[in-house]
């Protein structure tokens, strides 16, 4: 068994996270994660009312006692979500763990540490790393440039953001992006981290509530088969490479505005990729790590499987050292 800052701060069995993820992180999927001994994660603006987000807790809850964790996501918007009702719903059912992401959680976080709940921040960079700890956070979740969805502006990748938030970081912190198995975690461990968080590998998992059809195109689906849109918008998104993400590129490659390409990435076209099994309907994110995925197992399979992969891999490697021979 890996014992890490991580898996003993939060409770948990393995250093391994199911991370927040729109459409995807839902009530069983959560659940398997938790109840195989990694922290499963509900998503709580899939849930259209903090009320429905309180029944979707409620639902994992009948699956697993274990520890479960919510994420908030916090964005800038027109008509922003309300953000401290679904925060509310988070206290009000019981929830001990929450990941936030997105912008400044500074004021869901002082709420959330009022009622003792730990609080892990996900960023993209050392330096807001460095700024969700002097906030409060209890711990880190970092994502190098290989993930889905928002990688960030400075474009750098694990090998080295992890070593680098290793060396900043008082708090602990996981490893996100890129991460598929259990050579990952071993890697991540080694250069500092407490445990990795997958995304796209939760996704192809039988609790998973994306379509098949989607789950074995990422099965299908190389390094090579992923996008980043609105770069010149400096708000770059990775998502998978599709005849949509193509045309958001070259929009913008020609000195296109959002406008211009706001019916084209609409939520809801992504989510009927999910539900239809449709690839080219819409913007949906996936990271380079597919590349790495071969096979859709129950998500409590995963779980312990890396866990065993990783800590076989450190056997293996401690293996190649070689004492030196007495001479004389």
């Amino acid at each position: 068994m890996l014992k890490t800052r991580f898996t003993e701060e939060f409770g948990v069995e393995h250093p391994i996270v199911q991370g927040g993820m729109m459409w995807v992180g839902r009530a069983e999927l959560a659940a398997a994660v938790s109840e195989a001994g990694g922290l499963g994660i509900i998503t709580a603006l899939t849930q259209p009312t903090p009320e429905d987000l309180v029944k979707e807790i409620a639902k994992a809850r009948e699956l697993t006692d274990k520890p479960l964790g919510v994420n908030l996501t916090l964005t800038l918007s027109i008509n922003q979500p309300p953000y401290a009702e679904y925060r509310q719903a988070i206290i009000d059912s019981g929830i001990t763990i929450v990941e936030t992401a997105g912008s400044d959680p500074t004021v869901h976080v002082e709420h959330f540490k009022e009622h003792g709940i730990k609080v892990i921040h996900k960023c993209t960079s050392v330096r807001h790393a460095l700024k969700a700890q002097r906030i409060g956070v209890d711990a880190v979740s970092i994502d190098g440039f290989e993930c889905a969805g928002h990688p960030g502006e400075d474009d750098v990748p694990g090998l080295v953001l992890i070593p680098a938030a290793a060396d900043a970081l008082t708090i602990p912190f996981i490893a996100s992006g890129g991460f598929a198995d259990g050579r990952g975690l071993a890697a991540a461990l080694s250069l500092g981290a407490a445990g990795i968080n997958m995304g796209t590998r939760f996704m192809c998992t039988v609790e998973s509530p994306i379509h098949e059809k989607i789950k074995e195109q990422i099965v299908g689906a190389s390094e090579l088969d992923t996008q980043l849109i609105f770069r010149q918008l400096r708000n770059t998104m990775r998502a998978s490479k599709n005849s949509v993400s193509e045309e958001v590129v070259e929009i913008l490659g020609k000195g296109g505005r959002f406008k211009d390409v706001q019916d084209l990435v609409a939520g809801t076209r992504g989510r009927k990729v999910y539900e239809n099994g449709d690839s080219e309907a819409g913007i949906w994110t996936v990271g380079m790590v597919q590349g790495l995925i071969n096979d859709i197992p129950s998500a409590g399979e995963l779980v312990t499987r890396i866990a065993a992969e990783a800590e076989a891999k450190i056997r293996g490697i401690s293996d190649l050292v070689v004492e030196p021979v007495p001479v004389g």
